[in-house]
């Protein structure tokens, strides 16, 4: 009975992910998946030293119907070991969180030591398992094991410390775990079994020791015992784990005792942005209502009714929502940029917002070009606005980071990381470095293969065919090996790397939601998990994005200004300037940006922009999407009138009349969804992100009889829907935001202006 019991009881503890950089082989996803088919109704991941892949794994295993249980393998300093610490309750998340980013602090990059002093001041809410630390302490000897378990002991209470024990058929293990056993009864101490999770399946051995070669810069030629022994580190089942430990059943039965400790979720992160300091007598959305009306009648001359009515759309929503905040932080940024003369400009789909345009944010008009506000925000997005503001490369963009630093502290701001994935051509490198491979033919393939299907993770068999092209074998054992290494390692995370501009903020400690950790540039703190990752958690992101182009500008008004006597207001440029156009016209447009590229100098005289518009449709048109959808002869003919002007059906002539028929912006097909299917804007808004999302086919394919349903309904045609939900399926391929390419277009023209008009200021 005891047996039967035990097997449905046993849960594993101690796993690792990817996310332990070059220490593990499986995804998150995969071991979640795994415990689920195993039966499991809870499992714990613990990365090396952080909570990089909890995120996916909160989400994946409760997508399986699995409890996720949240921890990490600290490193102690000294030769001491590790520390595997799980997570109890919220206290014991935010002292984990801060034990991890402390450990990081004045450490290289990757690297993380605690103390024990360290460890006894965080150990409230958690539950700490020996294995790491005494494992070492065993196989050297095990003279200062017994002190070591009385000090943890000391540290986390009896109830808060288990003694671990692992069979690997190492003939070491069970010298150790003789011992370990009977320490654990002396102390009064329970004893666990886990299986030290390096990787979801057996086969996944393989893959798991050319990431040990490639963490230890060698080969498996030269690797020797830095090697495991066998491939007995893989996620088994409870069953298993019974009838390795059948003569111990006490420490599988444990093990679902330590996961009914340990109820903490993501779900309880407790994340708050931080609150604007608003003047006395005033809150957050009085503030704010007052900054945004007292802008519109500055930007708006004359201030209109249409104008008074999309504002208060907007406030109204951003009210319900409680965002008043957000947009005073960001308003809050701009106006520091203005202070200290930096050009700032937002874009992105905060460009179809006239709040943003009020507050001085944006410098689109977005009711005057008719943009889509859903597009930025709506009730049913499910997510928070998305305000990217550009800002001059270099010192100017430092300052402002710095900025807001110091305004929210050193433990409420830091930059959003970027996980560094192994991608097609570095896949090939390394993997051909770890088993030792002959570099010059396989960078070869390599080149062959991207060149031949643009990157081939949309065709595995294209590096096959240029392998053999390259002069491989691949009736060759060790070619095929490398080949099936190469498939399998790709998009598994490589290291941690920093988001372009990407900031969150918090209010109190940012450090008690999500680990910190030092960048490589001076000044800085980043987060342990990406943009995604915090979008995912709710917690909110700042882009601040360095652009060169801005850079250049604010040089080139300061010479003009220096060397002509002339001020240049870059806000206020004569519109529709005849020498500027002319210039583009000509694609005299060395050094102007983003319309220097060969194909965009061969488009602008068979194009001829006359206007802004013209340039937010250039921006948008010559681009690697538009290119492969092939629209760009059929706009180019039917601007030129080569071509008829059609529409897939006479109601959606308002919103592609611009285009000419041809959809060339997301927001344009999320006005066909509310137009033509009756779609609600959080629907539409759904619809985007299924077009943009990479694996989004199984969604896609369920908004397309959404659409098909909404037509039907409003007297559209079969053939008709036919045509519109295909023009929208081919749309996923090459989408762009209207708002993005509206904001890039002043750019264009002011760069043109400044190259027309004082050339010399300009180069």
């Amino acid at each position: 009975m005891q047996y039967y019991r035990a097997v449905f009881d046993y849960v594993e503890l101690r796993a690792r992910s990817a996310f332990s950089f070059l220490q593990a082989a499986s995804d998150p996803e995969d071991l979640a998946r795994e415990a689920a088919e195993h039966g499991m109704g809870a499992m714990a991941l613990a990365d090396r030293d952080g909570l990089y892949g909890s995120v996916r794994f909160h989400s994946a295993a409760l997508n399986h119907g699995l409890r996720p249980i949240v921890g990490a393998d600290v490193t102690l300093e000294g030769e001491q070991g590790r520390l595997l610490l799980l997570v109890k309750d919220r206290t014991g998340y935010r002292n984990l969180s801060r034990l991890i980013s402390e450990g990081h602090a004045g450490q290289p990059k990757a690297s993380s030591r605690v103390s024990l002093r360290q460890v006894q001041r965080h150990a409230k809410g958690l539950v700490c398992l020996t294995g790491g630390v005494l494992d070492r302490a065993m196989f050297a000897g095990g003279r200062g094991a017994p002190r070591l378990l009385s000090r943890l002991r000391g540290i986390f209470g009896k109830d808060g410390v288990w003694v671990e024990i692992h069979r690997h058929m190492r003939r070491e293990q069970l010298y150790a775990e003789r011992d370990l056993v009977m320490l654990a009864r002396d102390m009064g101490l329970g004893i666990v079994a886990t299986n030290d999770v390096r990787y979801a399946k057996a086969c996944d051995q393989p893959l798991y020791d050319v990431l040990t070669c490639l963490h230890h810069k060698t080969n498996l030629e030269h690797a020797g015992r830095l090697l495991l022994p066998n491939s007995e580190h893989y996620l088994k089942s409870p069953r298993q784990m019974m009838e390795l430990f059948s003569d111990i059943p006490q420490a599988i039965y444990n093990t679902r005792q330590v996961a009914q400790m340990c109820e903490f979720t993501l779900e309880d992160l407790g994340y708050g942005f931080p609150a604007y300091p608003v003047p006395s007598g005033e809150t957050q959305f009085s503030y704010l209502h007052r900054l945004v009306h007292k802008g519109a009648r500055s930007r708006y001359r004359p201030f209109e009714p249409r104008h008074m009515s999309q504002l208060s759309r907007e406030l109204a929503l951003i009210a319900q929502l409680e965002l008043a905040g957000y947009f005073l932080v960001v308003w809050d940024i701009v106006r520091f940029c203005r202070e200290q003369g930096i050009m700032a400009q937002g874009r992105g789909s905060a460009a179809n917002s006239a709040v943003c345009y009020s507050l001085g944010i944006t410098a689109v008009d977005p009711i005057g070009m008719g943009m889509l506000f859903e597009r930025f925000l709506s009730e049913e997005r499910g997510s928070w606005p998305d305000i990217d503001l550009d800002l001059p490369s270099g010192k100017p963009r430092e300052k402002v980071i710095q900025y807001v630093y110091k305004r929210y502290g050193p433990h409420g701001a830091a930059m959003t990381a970027n996980v560094i994935t192994f991608r097609q051509r570095m896949a090939v490198r390394e993997v051909v470095k770890a088993l030792g491979l002959e570099p010059e033919p396989w960078s070869r393939a390599a080149k062959l293969a991207r060149g031949a299907s643009h990157g081939w993770e949309h065709d595995p068999e294209a590096l096959e065919r240029a392998v053999v092209e390259a002069g491989l074998h691949v009736e060759d054992q060790r070619v095929s090996k490398a080949l099936e290494l190469i498939e399998k390692i790709q998009h598994l995370p490589r290291h941690l790397g920093q988001h372009s501009g990407g900031m969150v903020l918090a209010a109190g400690r940012l450090d008690e939601v999500v680990p910190l950790e030092p960048a490589s540039m001076p000044g800085r703190t980043v987060v342990q998990w990406d943009k995604d990752d915090c979008a995912d958690m709710g917690i909110i992101k700042v882009d601040l994005l360095g652009l060169g182009m801005l850079r250049a500008l604010s040089q080139a008004v300061e010479l003009t200004r220096q060397h002509e006597g002339v001020e240049v207001d870059l806000a206020h440029l004569p519109q529709n300037d005849p020498k500027v156009y002319s210039m583009l016209q000509k694609a005299d447009t060395v050094g102007v940006f983003q319309v220097e590229s060969r194909a965009q100098m061969a488009t602008l005289p068979r194009m001829k922009p006359r206007c802004y518009y013209d340039l937010v449709i250039e921006v948008a048109l010559i681009r690697p999407g538009p290119v492969v959808g092939k629209m760009v002869h059929p706009y180019l003919n039917r601007r030129a009138g080569r071509e008829p002007v059609t529409y897939p059906h006479p109601s959606l002539k308002p919103i592609l009349e611009r285009t000419l028929g041809i959809p060339l912006f997301q927001e344009q097909i999320m006005r066909v969804a509310m137009v033509a299917a009756g779609f609600s804007a959080g629907q539409a808004e759904q619809l985007r992100r299924a077009m943009t999302h990479k694996r989004s086919p199984e969604k896609m394919a369920s908004m397309a009889e959404s659409l098909r349903r909404g037509m039907a309904e409003r007297g559209i045609s079969a053939d008709e829907a036919a045509q519109i939900i295909h023009g929208i399926s081919s749309f996923a391929l090459y989408g762009f935001p209207e708002s993005h390419a509206a904001s890039f277009a002043l750019i264009v023209y002011a760069s043109a202006y400044l190259k027309a008009h004082h050339p010399a200021a300009f180069y």
